[in-house]
């Protein structure tokens, strides 16, 4: 059975594509701060929910990441794909009101977070000479604009710059990263806006299956390729 660990996995994105993989057979890791919503994950799983391990962590520790690390390839034996979908944003989110506080934990969680977890996996998928890591990214990840705030851009350019630096040193040894770059999906991330999208704007958004279903993709293909950027917006 093929392995996977996604973070954000209580909601959103990370939701949808633990529950995606797990349909398609995959046994998966769900990381997560608030242990009540990865059990939501779990009871949507339904009768597949034994193929989740349900893990609270905060990835923007160092060591915390660590400790998931052992359980996660104690139980699991190794991880062939990583998918870091966590991220957040706060209201005040423009550089004139933007907190160091916000400003730290945005980079924790949408950064730091994303690096921390890629180490704690890449030794075993280059020791085994396959692997898959996706970093799901943004749109503000190509263009900073004042509906992302700047340190929610520079989070995303760096998860841009971990993912073009995998494959810059990894490709040559079996393990491939792929950045998804979307633009509005509806998931509760948006509710932190400074003014949160109604149900119209909502509707014409990507949903987080859609998300998921490009995971799928990048994951499935052969070896021999690698997708090093995929941008995806609402039609």
């Amino acid at each position: 059975m093929k392995t996977a660990l996604v973070t954000g996995g209580g909601s959103g994105v990370g939701q949808a594509t633990a529950l995606a993989l797990i349909k398609e057979g995959w046994r998966v890791a769900i990381l997560g701060r608030r242990e009540s919503a990865l059990r939501e994950t779990l009871g949507k799983a339904g009768e597949l929910s034994g193929q989740l391990l349900v893990i609270p962590c905060d990835i923007g520790d160092p060591a915390a990441v660590e400790a998931m690390g052992k359980r996660v390839l104690a139980e699991f034996g190794g991880v062939d794909l990583l998918v870091n979908a966590a991220g957040t944003n706060v209201p005040n989110r423009a550089l004139e009101v933007l907190s160091p506080d916000d400003y730290h934990a945005m980079m924790n969680t949408n950064l730091h977070g994303a690096y921390h977890c890629v180490q704690a996996f890449l030794p075993g998928m280059r020791a085994r000479g396959s692997g898959t890591i996706i970093n799901v990214v943004s749109d503000a990840g190509k263009q900073a604009s004042p509906k992302a705030g700047p340190a929610y851009a520079m989070t995303k350019f760096g998860m841009a710059g971990l993912t073009q630096a995998i494959n810059a040193e990894e490709r040559g040894r079996g393990v491939r990263a792929c950045a998804l770059f979307p633009g509005d999906i509806d998931t509760p991330l948006l509710s932190k806006r400074p003014v949160a999208p109604d149900a119209a704007a909502r509707m014409k958004m990507m949903k987080p299956e859609d998300l998921a279903a490009c995971v799928l993709f990048c994951a499935n293909l052969p070896p021999r390729v690698i997708i090093e950027e995929i941008i995806m917006r609402p039609a």
